[in-house]
């Protein structure tokens, strides 16, 4: 195919499973879709993968799919993906955070104060092994309760970077308390 095939044209030869049209599209709008993925996710590999899901549906819905306007259905779709991909980073880091949340509570309630002592110590010896900033950031949003925007403003962040920093936290106590789990 070449640079004069309209997207319309790419289109109707797509909905006909024509392999050499879905190459062009691919070549035509990988690279804008990648940077509105990245820009979204902040992460290279993240947005590689949604961009290929992306490509993937589009083949495999080819038939089915209405497009009027192939560049404008593609950044939406990718926005889309985006989005759902973020939310469900966030789903899965709440779901982290309560569990070990969850762990420390039980430790708290039961009689054997001093499982809960060297609890509460393993978090301070891990604490202290988190970047400065991400044990900071951890600090303010989990012991002081500030929600994201608050600490991002005061640590002059952007949210995903505080979302990031809670996330990395959250993993390694959850990865290095991983023995005082039932």
């Amino acid at each position: 195919m070449n640079a004069q095939v309209t997207d319309t044209e790419l289109t109707c030869f797509l909905k006909a499973s024509d392999k050499k049209a879905f190459e062009e599209i691919y070549n035509r709008y990988w690279y804008k879709l990648f940077c509105v993925a990245y820009h979204e996710t902040g992460s290279r590999e993240d947005a590689e993968e949604l961009v290929h899901d992306l490509f993937e549906s589009l083949w495999n819905k080819r038939q089915q799919a209405t497009i009027h306007h192939l560049s404008s259905y593609l950044v939406v779709s990718i926005k889309h993906l985006s989005t759902n991909y973020i939310k469900s980073k966030i789903t899965q880091r709440r779901y982290q955070e309560y569990l070990i949340l969850h762990e420390l509570h039980q430790a708290e309630l039961t009689d054997e104060t001093v499982q809960f002592s060297d609890l509460s110590k393993a978090v301070e010896e891990v604490m202290k092994k988190l970047p400065e900033k991400t044990c900071e950031v951890f600090k303010l949003s989990r012991f002081e309760h500030q929600p994201v925007k608050s600490i991002a403003r005061q640590l002059n962040l952007s949210e995903k970077a505080v979302e990031y920093h809670i996330t990395k936290s959250l993993k390694v106590l959850q990865e290095q308390l991983r023995i005082y789990q039932n």
